[in-house]
């Protein structure tokens, strides 16, 4: 390509490559990771993708067993690179007809450069020789090309990272947090997961192409037929992604008599997808038998959109498993990690909780869960929300949230399903119930004094239970003085439809008063269990610290967001503080004033940078009823759903990392040192050959009517061939010609 034609272009380039430079500054992100786990004891590569990624150097995974490194950063190339790559491209495969991997000017410069003792010709070219094999950088090139897309369908997943993952022996099972870290920042975390099933992995898809009205099959992953339908072992875990259109298929063989489960994990791998609707990917399960008769549909598991699958084999034979999103989109963060075996699963637990301190025994109830027991919470736990789970054959079942709290606990006794028929209790005491059966209703009866304020709270969705509650406070004569269907709570992670209810109501005179609980849909059975908490008002508040991770420079500061979540009318002050911090951090102005929901805190640093992010722990303190209270802060993410509704996504951690802003990374390839144009005339003159066309000593005048370019196009340009050359896309021959153009157009 001649100097003009490149320079036709020229205006474009500069915001392609001004972009990195202020992505820089900006929090990295990852919008996605394939596979999204993998097994115990075994070593794999993932797939991330992202932006903000420039020289990402870490993968942080939390908990013990796992360790992993970064093997490769693709980032996103404009066109005008693509052009120059092209070129390379063309330019490789023509010199390899010929017995020198380099082109015969750039052959001649170094000659000369070498004869001349010129500085960079001896010393760098055997280090530099190696990195531009040009079967290397051919190989590198046509990877580019086949994973690049002008218009991706989201760019901002549209930066790729390469790992490889390794999970000891015994890293213990379940859901991690997977994070990147680059030298000025620490991504969001992406669920990740060790399990214990043997894995199966799709080959990962490139990056979607944006879709076009009327022109959508133009951007249909283009998949091999024979690559629809996979062969796979039961027990075993697959991983895949979904394509716009598309559908998995799985055959497997299966024996009467098992009792298998079939489960998805994908809305839960990724709970948010701003530009979807829904916003978030909706896998549907249909299993056929060898006659391809349908003898299973699942397209959720109660209120989750997560299918599970319960199956118990009618007879021998192969069995076809089909996946698809239930309208058919897909893109490459439609990732989805399918489990089937003869697995544990447990489908409800009762009570849902208890009082801390005290033994509580749980009654399970699920699939595959003969001779099991749930696991509780230690027995010193105090007040707060646990996971748990039941094992079998060596096998963990799905987790269940238990909770912990300090009011008497006691149980709903049947028959109270009328005012008449009301269940006796008194104040303050948690009530562990059922909705037992289709158009139940629980009635509870207490004693109230003018002036009181009664509260009336129900748990049971939070807690994974489908029960929709309705809550209803009548009074002696049946009169409705407080009703309440659907409670918004900012505490509840992914759920998006909040359907525990919640009243605070003042009681208007001495009496008997009467609170009836319901399904909302009139639904019930022995899963629908609830915790009702009846009682004075319980004041208090929870923190969350927003986003997850902070970027600081050295000896510097940065403020942190705070949303407050108050509690049965509490209005006080709050005053944050750093928890243990380690040395060199300090938390200013963190005080958050009566009333408000959120504040603004600074965190300061006297250190010039971290090798490693460090974990920081905020914590919330105030003055509530004479009794100091002190909660510690959940770091969360802020994450859109579908173009408009927000969320808080609690995380692990709290991530911090500081980092020298002077501090530039070495260059990954040092080009020899380039001669001026005189210089490389009278080399390649010297050495008996035609100097190359492209580097000229004198820059020949613009055509009529063209634009002259700008300092800071040319210097855009320079910074596009100067990365690519890094990238080992380029040899040293090309890297000096392009170079001269950009001399020549000054």
């Amino acid at each position: 390509m001649g100097r003009v034609q490149w320079l036709s272009g020229l205006g474009l380039v500069v915001l392609a490559a001004a972009a990195p430079a202020a992505h820089a500054q900006q929090r990295p992100y990852i919008g996605y990771v394939y596979p999204a786990g993998g097994r115990q004891g075994t070593t794999f590569q993932i797939r991330l993708g992202g932006q903000n990624l420039d020289d990402v150097d870490a993968v942080l995974v939390s908990g013990t067993g796992v360790k992993a490194t970064v093997t490769e950063y693709l980032r996103r190339l404009g066109p005008q690179e693509m052009t120059l790559l092209r070129e390379q491209l063309a330019d490789l495969r023509r010199g390899a007809k010929g017995p020198a991997a380099k082109g015969k000017g750039a052959a001649a410069m170094d000659m000369g450069m070498a004869a001349m003792g010129m500085e960079g010709a001896a010393t760098d070219k055997g280090a530099a020789a190696k990195d531009a094999e040009p079967q290397t950088i051919v190989a590198k090139i046509e990877r580019r090309m086949a994973e690049y897309v002008q218009t991706p369908a989201n760019a901002s997943i549209s930066s790729l990272v390469f790992a490889t993952v390794t999970f000891a022996p015994d890293a213990p099972p379940g859901r991690r947090e997977l994070r990147l870290a680059t030298s000025r920042g620490v991504s969001n975390p992406l669920v990740f997961y060790v399990g214990q099933l043997p894995e199966f992995a799709r080959k990962p898809m490139i990056t979607s192409t944006l879709q076009v009205l009327g022109k959508e099959e133009q951007a249909l992953r283009k998949r091999p037929p024979e690559e629809a339908e996979v062969l796979v072992t039961v027990p075993c875990t697959a991983n895949g992604q979904i394509a716009s259109g598309e559908v998995n298929r799985y055959r497997f063989e299966a024996r009467k008599g098992q009792r298998l489960l079939i489960s998805v994990e994908a809305r839960s791998l990724n709970p948010y997808v701003a530009d979807a609707v829904p916003g978030w990917f909706q896998p549907v399960l249909t299993l056929r038998d060898a006659g391809g008769k349908e003898v299973a549909f699942c397209d959720d598991y109660r209120f989750k959109p997560d299918p599970v699958m319960f199956f118990e084999v009618p007879k021998d034979g192969p069995y076809v498993l089909h996946l698809t999103d239930a309208i058919y989109r897909g893109r490459e963060d439609f990732v989805y990690r399918l489990t089937i075996g003869e697995l544990p699963f447990v489908t409800s637990i009762f009570p849902l909780g208890g009082r801390a301190g005290e033994p509580v025994r749980f009654e399970t109830v699920g699939w595959n869960l003969a001779m099991v027991a749930l696991a509780p919470p230690p027995r010193d736990a105090g007040p707060g929300i646990y996971r748990a789970a039941a094992g079998r054959a060596g096998f963990v079942s799905n987790y269940l949230p238990v909770v912990l709290d300090t009011l008497p606990e006691g149980f709903d006794k049947e028959p109270n399903d009328e005012r008449r028929a009301a269940q006796k209790v008194d104040l303050p005491v948690i009530i562990n119930g059922r909705i037992d059966r289709r158009g139940d209703s629980d009635v509870f009866q207490l004693a109230g004094r003018a002036g009181d304020t009664l509260v009336a709270e129900v748990s049971a969705r939070r807690l994974e239970s489908p029960v929709d509650s309705i809550l209803k406070l009548t009074d002696a004569a049946g009169n409705v003085l407080a009703a309440n269907d659907d409670h918004e709570d900012p505490q509840a992670g992914v759920n998006t439809h909040h359907a525990d209810s919640y009243i605070m109501f003042k009681l208007p005179a001495d009496g008997t008063y009467y609170v009836h609980l319901g399904d909302a849909a009139r639904s019930g059975g022995p899963d629908f269990a609830y915790r009702l908490r009846l009682s004075q008002p319980q004041p208090d508040f929870a923190l969350f610290v927003v986003p997850s991770s902070v970027a600081m420079r050295g000896r510097g500061s940065a403020t942190v967001n705070v949303q407050v979540i108050r509690k049965d009318g509490f209005t006080g002050p709050i005053s944050v503080v750093l928890k243990n911090p380690p040395t060199g951090f300090s938390l200013t102005g963190g005080t958050i004033p009566q009333n408000q929901a959120s504040g603004r805190l600074t965190l300061s640093t006297t250190l010039t940078a971290t090798k490693q992010p460090v974990n920081l722990r905020l914590e919330g303190r105030a003055k509530i009823q004479d009794r100091d209270v002190a909660h510690e802060a959940i770091a969360a993410e802020d994450r859109m759903q579908a173009f408009l509704w927000r969320h808080l996504v609690p995380a692990e951690d709290l991530k911090v990392l500081v980092y020298d802003p002077s501090y530039t990374p070495p260059p990954k390839r040092v080009p020899p040192a380039s001669p001026p144009p005189t210089v490389v005339a009278q080399a390649t003159a010297a050495a008996g050959t035609k100097a190359p066309p492209a580097v000229e000593t004198k820059a020949p005048a613009a055509p009529p009517g063209k634009a002259t370019f700008t300092k800071q196009q040319v210097a855009g340009r320079l910074r596009q061939i100067k990365a690519l050359y890094e990238e080992g896309l380029l040899t040293d021959d090309f890297n000096y010609r392009k170079v001269a153009e950009c001399q020549a157009a000054q």
